[in-house]
């Protein structure tokens, strides 16, 4: 898995759905039951924040990035900086050594990972995204599939009741979408979970 192709495609995905946001109406409920639209956006611009500074400084603040205006242009304009930050990484390491990893606190985690695990986060809330703006689009099924093996590194049993609801059962043939989502606590009848305040790579 290159993990440079899946941050772009889940950023793709969740481009798509932003592009949907009615900006007047930003305090639409989202299945995360803490936040309204604009705090989802919000939150999500942290995460690309946090993403960003690991790709192209070799480190994550622990302070979160200062609310944005407006949180759809803060997203596309981080988005295309990330992408930006990850070429740039990318051509640097293909003649010469790999680049240090990044510092997350006092922690060090490998850039690749850094990069698949920002992808699912921002996937599946761009999936959240469409839902609050009541045009639902599904996770494309290639992608949930590539995402499916990260779920369980990034959610772990203490996770569940505070950052994440409990799995929810999916009926058998369900496709990867909808079983990447129902591990993630969201579904059918179950569109009401714990939010996060902060980036995962924050906390």
């Amino acid at each position: 898995m290159n993990p440079g192709e899946l941050l772009e495609r889940s950023l793709a995905y969740a481009l798509g759905g932003v592009a949907a946001v009615p900006r007047a109406d930003l305090g639409r409920p989202t299945p995360c039951a803490e936040w309204d639209l604009g705090e989802l956006l919000q939150h999500l611009d942290d995460s690309l924040d946090a993403l960003h500074e690991g790709v192209a400084e070799g480190r994550v603040g622990l302070c979160p990035a200062v609310p944005a205006a407006d949180p759809v242009c803060a997203f596309r304009a981080r988005a295309g900086a990330l992408l930006g930050a990850w070429a740039a990484v990318s051509a640097v390491s293909a003649v010469s050594a790999a680049p240090p990893a990044p510092a997350v606190g006092d922690r060090c985690l490998d850039l690749g990972l850094l990069a698949a695990v920002g992808a699912l986060e921002i996937a599946v809330h761009g999936w959240d995204v469409t839902q609050a703006c009541g045009r639902p689009r599904p996770i494309p099924a290639a992608l949930a599939a590539d995402l499916l093996p990260l779920a369980p590194v990034v959610v772990a049993d203490a996770d569940r009741g505070v950052r994440f609801a409990d799995p929810v059962a999916v009926p058998a043939g369900a496709g990867p979408g909808d079983v990447l989502l129902a591990f993630l606590g969201r579904g059918p009848g179950h569109d009401s979970f714990p939010g996060r305040r902060r980036s995962v790579f924050r906390e």
